[in-house]
């Protein structure tokens, strides 16, 4: 009894300690270029910038006007990034399987460093717009990886 109650009281601890746990979250963006013949730009994004979304944000009243002409493309873009090189899928041959080894190496180099630098991977989502077929010679292959840190260790 007295080690289910030390368990619970454990549990509870951890519960509340995580619950209070404050984060700050960090992408990176892997673009993987699928155009034939290596013609494509392939790159690793990391962002360096500040952004406040809550100045880009607008609010609809009655449905219909978001007032987002308000906001100026300008205002969204940032000047300050990283970009890593990384190799196109496909090269003069066809799918180039030693490019896609070599990406995975430049990938896992950057996510080895961030995990150095205090961040967790926490997801990864990736999405694809391929090749539709004979007249359709573009396509990527998008991984965005989201890391987060707790705040009491950025300090």
């Amino acid at each position: 009894m007295k080690t289910v109650k030390f368990l619970l009281l454990v549990a509870i601890v951890t519960f509340f300690t995580e619950a209070k746990a404050q984060y700050e979250f960090k992408i990176i963006t892997s673009v993987e270029s699928i155009v034939p013949m290596g013609l494509g730009r392939s790159r690793i994004i990391e962002n360096n910038g500040a952004v406040n979304a809550d100045e880009l944000t607008t609010e609809r009243k009655d449905g219909n006007d978001s007032r987002q002409g308000a906001v100026k493309r300008s205002d969204v873009k940032i000047d300050e990034l990283n970009e890593t090189k990384l190799l196109n899928f496909f090269s003069l041959g066809g799918i180039n399987f030693r490019n896609i080894a070599s990406n995975d190496a430049v990938i896992t180099s950057k996510l080895n460093t961030l995990t150095q630098q205090g961040w967790e991977l926490a997801y990864v989502t990736s999405a694809v717009e391929s090749n539709a077929g004979k007249d359709d010679g573009e396509g990527i292959f998008i991984t965005r990886f989201i890391f987060r840190r707790s705040l009491s260790k950025s300090k």
